[in-house]
């Protein structure tokens, strides 16, 4: 017997049809990004519009977005039916200009990369694109930044070996 569109997929042939784990499927749960019913066995099963949401998912998570942001967004999708075109096009609609945003960035990332392999700097010290915060590179390398007790302990050990103490690989 064919199955028909409102029967719910077990989490193994959700798994297989969207490229997904089981295992993610169940943390996607854990996180409220999906909601499943329970067989009278105790499985999962998955309405079929499930696999509309893990694609986005997946897309959202592509894009860098948070699992906690992707959460809010499908929060906005009805729950009460499976969400159309339109319901799509509004989420869509509200992270165009995240999108843009993240688009420009990384056209700005590879036309300045272009310009800083070609002036070969590459130094850590006039580079800001390569490491624009990193206040501690005018300490030079190294572990700079030890508290002071372990500091002054690997110092003693330095100088008790410098003034004399014993040596013990003779």
């Amino acid at each position: 017997m064919p199955l028909k569109t409102s029967d719910p997929l077990l989490i193994g042939e959700v798994a297989r049809r969207s490229g997904v784990p089981a295992s993610t499927l169940r943390y996607y749960e854990d996180q409220g990004l999906l909601q499943s019913q329970r067989s009278s066995g105790g499985q999962r099963l998955y309405a079929r519009a499930d696999l509309r949401r893990i694609a986005f998912i997946r897309i959202a998570q592509n894009l860098g977005l948070s699992l906690e942001a992707i959460r809010l967004t499908l929060g906005q999708l009805p729950q009460a039916r499976t969400p159309d075109a339109q319901d799509w096009a509004h989420i869509s609609k509200a992270w165009r200009p995240l999108i843009d945003a993240r688009i420009q960035a990384l056209t700005d990332l590879r036309d300045q990369l272009d310009n800083c392999i070609g002036c070969g700097c590459l130094s850590l010290k006039r580079c800001q694109l390569y490491n624009p915060q990193d206040s501690a590179a005018a300490t030079g390398c190294g572990a700079r930044l030890l508290p002071e007790s372990t500091q002054g302990s690997s110092e003693s050990a330095a100088g008790a070996r410098n003034r004399g103490a014993p040596n013990h690989r003779s």
